[in-house]
């Protein structure tokens, strides 16, 4: 990170609470006698319930749990927040809603017991006429059993059903008193499993043109929690969905347009400045602390220990060269015992060296020769590096015949040959050297004469072969990451080399069972299929190549003023690097705090952009702004002028932030230039839809449209009256 770049802030989970006493209830005395209308605002994350002229509802968690106490024996019935109270509880949490469908009733029967002790009905029968919200488009089995519970167990005298996004619409375009209801607008209502989308003309709500996508608050947390898992994939700490779902309240935010967005976050610095940093808990590894001269005694121990250790070493080397220099005496003396092969039988040359352990006369060669050059390297690095001087020594007794020579003549003259033929070898190695050197001069000189009569077009060339290294380290690592998936067509290749090699017909079958020799290597060819399906050892190629491209770097950095660092295969390298730390920064072993840190980057924007494009997330549906459009499309200009002048957000999902943004850039291409178009946010996204529901039930009109208990019993619980704030799936 750069020494002018702002530290970040880095933000830490909310510390659970303890849920503390929900506030009091006015006096059921007020109410007893009063047939005080119920408010209850069923949603399937939050139950709200209270009095039609309370000011505000009561809230709580739509959750009930089941729980015995361990010190008294006795069971419990747990609801809302107090769930979280005790941790043996929260396994046997249930709600009434499975998605976006009311079918658990034992917990809606659980709920609404509490909501009705709270509020201190003390009476056999709820005597209160009952206003409750429902999904759009609710299952008439879920109807006929909610219906049933508040007829059958509470004896409620009427029951109204309504929908929560047009009793928000209302509550934010509340008439005055004895005017009726002929508000316009689009209502987007978000919820935690759907969206829905709602048209309200002159008060009423056009249910036959209403359309929903299957993708709310629920659905964005689970997909944020899959992005934070497949990009940590071993977090230390478990990522909870309720922290998921504070983040996408508190970081996401909608972008007007999301490709453009994508397309600047490619900068590392940019996308560091949109990435919010989360600390999660973490535990500091113990150390001892020791003083300063314990920490000096220990260092002067490392350094005697350095020492003998370096002691040890240097003596392993010298006992191993003593034993080489031994074992390539032992081999030169079995080898001259080679010119006695005319006197014994080459049956009885072979049984020597296979006594010896040497398949045939030429592994022994090969042995001298490794151990002879081991020799010479360890000797000479003992001395220094010095070259040996390049006076010709004397073989004397090399060119005399061996009948003038007794045994020990012959031995020696046997060393001397072999020293002559290093002495020739080293020569010949000398020369070759001193040649390459001579040919890297003429191609240096060449260079530099072809560099200075045309430096534009060596400059082109160097690029070209830049270009060609780069081209073929990339391939190279292409492959390689290629062949870690057994799918890819590289791996496959590659199993079937290995396949044609374990068929390879170069071996008759005979000599195979028999433990013929191998052949392969006999081939160039072999070694090129060995490199393809060897993907573990380094490959000299991709050396050679690297270093070819650092020297053609070099070069061009000196000679060429057009050609930068930036140029150079390494900053283009660490250009891409610098973007994958970006969006998930390394830290050290030794930082836990670091490791236990989340970086949300991208997934700000990804997660919220989900509802105008599912299949991101891989849901078959359309997006808001196509349904939208399809919306729109049903009604002629006039009227989708007056619905699209009053686009109304509410649902607690909505208050994520740039929804307006989003929707302005979404909508405007769709309309007419000159059509005017305005988006108002809910005052409280979250009470709103209750508080509709409360000023409703105090209006003279809501005794005509609730279900009566006479009603119930003659038509059934599927059936509710027509009204401007129902779903219009029946008639009266």
């Amino acid at each position: 990170m750069d020494i002018d770049e702002p530290t970040p802030t880095v933000y830490t989970l909310p510390i659970p609470r303890a849920p503390g006493p929900p506030p009091p209830a006015e006096p059921y005395a007020l109410h007893r006698d009063a047939h005080t209308p119920l408010v209850l605002d069923n949603g399937s994350t939050t139950l709200r319930w209270g009095f039609a002229s309370s000011a505000a509802p009561f809230t709580g968690l739509n959750a009930v749990a089941k729980y015995k106490e361990r010190r008294t024996n006795k069971p419990l019935l747990l609801f809302g927040e107090a769930i979280d109270a005790e941790s043996g509880a929260k396994s046997q949490t249930r709600t009434p809603w499975e998605g976006d469908v009311l079918l658990n009733f034992d917990a809606l029967e659980n709920a609404l017991d509490y909501a009705f002790v709270y509020l201190g009905i003390d009476t056999p029968t709820v005597d209160h006429p009952v206003i409750m919200s429902e999904r759009i488009c609710t299952p008439l089995h879920s109807r006929a059993l909610t219906s049933e519970l508040m007829f059958e167990l509470y004896n409620v005298p009427s029951l109204t059903y309504c929908v929560d996004g047009v009793m928000s619409f209302y509550a934010n375009h509340l008439p005055p008193p004895t005017t009726p209801f002929t508000s316009d607008g689009l209502v987007l209502s978000f919820n935690t499993h759907s969206t829905s989308v709602i048209p309200i003309l002159k008060g009423k709500g056009i249910m036959s043109h209403v359309q929903r996508i299957p993708w709310g608050a629920a659905q964005s947390s689970e997909y944020l929690l899959k992005l934070i898992q497949l990009k940590y994939p071993s977090f230390p700490t478990r990522v909870t969905s309720a922290q998921t779902n504070w983040m996408y309240r508190t970081f996401c935010s909608f972008t007007p347009s999301y490709p453009t967005l994508l397309k600047s976050l490619s900068n590392p610095a940019t996308l560091r400045s949109h990435e919010r940093i989360l600390q999660f808990p973490f535990l500091l590894p113990q150390t001892d602390e020791k003083s300063p001269s314990e920490l000096a005694r220990l260092a002067e121990k490392r350094k005697e220990q350095g020492k003998k250790l370096q002691e040890l070493a240097a003596k392993s080397r010298a006992d191993k060269l003593l034993q080489k220099e031994a074992d390539l005496e032992y081999l030169l003396d079995l080898r001259g015992e080679s010119e006695l092969t005319g006197k014994m039988s080459r049956k009885e040359w072979a049984a020597r060296l296979s006594a010896e352990g040497f398949e045939s006369e030429a592994a022994l060669e090969d042995t001298i020769k490794k151990l002879d050059v081991y020799v010479k390297k360890a000797r000479k690095k003992e001395a220094g590096e010095v070259d040996e001087p390049m006076e010709e020594p004397s073989f004397p007794l090399v060119d005399v015949p061996d009948e003038e020579l007794d045994e020990e003549g012959l031995k020696e003259k046997k060393k001397q040959k072999l020293l002559k033929s290093g002495w020739e070898f080293r020569v010949r190695a000398r020369k070759e050297k001193e040649r390459e050197r001579e040919e890297r001069e003429r191609e240096a000189k060449r260079e530099e004469e072809e560099r200075e009569t045309d430096l534009a077009g060596w400059s082109s060339k160097m690029r070209k072969e830049q270009e060609t290294l780069m081209g073929k380290i990339k391939d190279r690592a292409r492959r390689k990451t290629a062949l870690t998936d057994r799918k890819s067509a590289a791996a496959q290749a590659r199993m079937k080399n290995i396949a044609n090699l374990a068929a390879d017909d170069r071996v008759p079958k005979k000599k195979r069972k028999g433990g013929g020799e191998d052949m392969f290597g006999a081939d160039d060819a072999d070694w090129q299929i060995y490199r393809k399906i060897n993907i573990t050892a380094p490959s000299d190629d991709e050396e050679d190549d690297l270093t070819s491209l650092h020297e053609i770097e070099r070069k061009l950095l000196t000679y060429d003023p057009t050609f930068t660092p930036s140029h150079t295969h390494a900053s283009l390298t660490s250009l891409s690097s610098a973007l994958l730390t970006s969006f998930r920064p390394p830290y050290p072993d030794t930082d836990p705090a670091g490791h236990a840190r989340i970086h949300l980057s991208t997934e700000r924007f990804r997660v919220p952009e989900t509802y105008f494009s599912p299949s991101m997330a891989g849901t078959d549906t359309a997006g808001l702004g196509e349904v939208i459009a399809n919306v729109l499309a049903r009604f002629p200009e006039h009227e989708k002028a007056s619905l699209v002048k009053n686009v109304f957000l509410t649902g607690a999902p909505s208050q994520v932030g740039g929804l307006r943004e989003k929707l302005e850039d979404t909508l405007r291409p769709i309309l007419d230039p000159e059509m005017p178009m305005g988006i108002v946010q809910a005052a409280d996204a979250g009470l709103d839809a209750w508080r509709g529901m409360a000023a409703y039930a105090r209006t003279p009109e809501f005794g005509v449209h609730g279900v009566s208990r006479a009603e119930y019993e003659e038509w059934g619980g599927e059936r509710v009256k027509r009204w401007w704030g129902g779903n219009r799936t029946g008639s009266s």
